[in-house]
């Protein structure tokens, strides 16, 4: 196991993993929000006592938080104001938004724009289109009006062209649907076309964006077709891969040209995070993937266990740590990782779309229930 060979420690006293994490130089982040976490101060809580630094979101998260009734009040008044389902959804999750992005502001301003982070979703109906991501992203943008939302973009091959339209434009962008050290590469090659758009036309070329690598999927789709020893496996050899290639994208002389100019480099975000696998440690996408200068965003059944009972290993390597060999291992079982990372990003996709539609029809069900 990956686990066994980098070996663990447990936290002293009463420092907890989440903090340990947080000053090794990764940030957490919660995938989670509701108006109900916002009313109640929990996610104020998460950002005092957990280390939580950032925030994203999707529309599944949207659809329970609307299914639970809360938002019922705001579904009438929108309602009554004419606003379509989709219109309603926008309004009810930019209220929402603007709110945990004032909350993490303070770490926004002290990181100088580092860190402090919340994501807002432009439609997955638009994945195919280029020209209506790029409108709606930066529409989206302009009307959440905070420093520091980012809006985010599949890293599709429509997607790409989308994001360096968007970064040249000044819009932050977390580049989500990401699964391979190859997709990673190209969506930080689009985000830098971007910057260096910027750097000619002499703009700041310090827009924000993280690229979202999915992790669990790899081992939910091969839990059936690997030996016992390789499972839960494939999501940390693909994200020590994927790792191996962010720090090489760090070092290179394009990279260094832009921090020369007062560019960024987009950071790395590990999704998917929570174990899907109930052998498997809870904490397995957390421990397994701690690094520096690198985002780690989990729900918060995930947050809470790593807060409760999480180990702070050794960091990963930058040279991969063996993962070649380990991927050997998986393409003798007739693996072929980059038709499976595609597929993993066309069901994904598929996946978002399924996931829009039943919050659209929540929210319409809604309307109607409340009406």
């Amino acid at each position: 196991m990956w686990q066994a060979r980098r070996g663990c420690g447990r936290q002293g006293g009463d420092v907890k993993a989440t903090q340990t994490l947080h000053e090794h130089g990764q940030s957490l982040w919660l995938d989670n929000i509701t108006r109900g976490m916002l009313d109640s101060g929990k996610i104020q809580h998460y950002i005092d006592k957990y280390s939580v630094t950032g925030l994203t979101s999707n529309p599944s998260i949207f659809d329970k938080a609307i299914e639970s009734g809360y938002y019922d009040d705001a579904i009438r008044q929108g309602s009554r104001a004419g606003l379509s389902s989709e219109e309603l959804f926008y309004e009810l999750a930019i209220e929402d938004l603007r709110r945990a992005a004032d909350e993490f502001l303070p770490v926004h301003e002290r990181t100088d724009g580092v860190d402090g982070w919340v994501s807002l979703e432009v439609s997955p109906l638009l994945a195919s289109d280029t020209a209506g991501t790029i409108e709606a992203a930066k529409t989206l943008h302009a009307r959440a009006a905070r420093p520091n939302l980012l809006i985010k973009i599949p890293g599709t091959a429509e997607g790409l062209p989308a994001i360096t339209e968007c970064v040249a434009s000044g819009v932050p962008v977390n580049v989500t649907l990401l699964f391979s050290p190859e997709q990673y590469e190209a969506a930080a090659d689009a985000y830098l076309a971007g910057v260096e758009r910027r750097m000619e036309r002499q703009l700041d070329p310090a827009v924000g964006s993280v690229a979202s690598v999915f992790m669990s999927r790899w081992d939910v789709e091969v839990a059936t077709r690997v030996p016992e020893e390789l499972k839960d496996e494939l999501g940390l050899a693909v994200g020590l891969a994927t790792y191996r290639s962010y720090r090489q994208l760090m070092d290179s002389d394009r990279v260094q040209r832009v921090q020369n100019s007062g560019g960024r480099i987009q950071r790395l975000l590990w999704a998917s995070t929570r174990t899907k696998d109930p052998a498997a440690s809870d904490t397995l996408y957390v421990y397994g993937l701690a690094a520096p200068f690198t985002i780690n965003t989990m729900p918060d059944v995930t947050l809470e266990a790593f807060y409760d009972h999480g180990e702070m290993g050794a960091p990963m390597p930058a040279d991969g740590d063996g993962c070649d060999a380990m991927l050997a291992r998986f393409r003798e079982t007739g693996l072929d990782e980059g038709a499976l990372a595609a597929k993993l990003q066309s069901d994904g996709a598929k996946t978002f779309v399924a996931a829009w539609n039943d919050l659209v029809e929540r929210i319409s069900a809604q309307r109607a229930a409340v009406a």
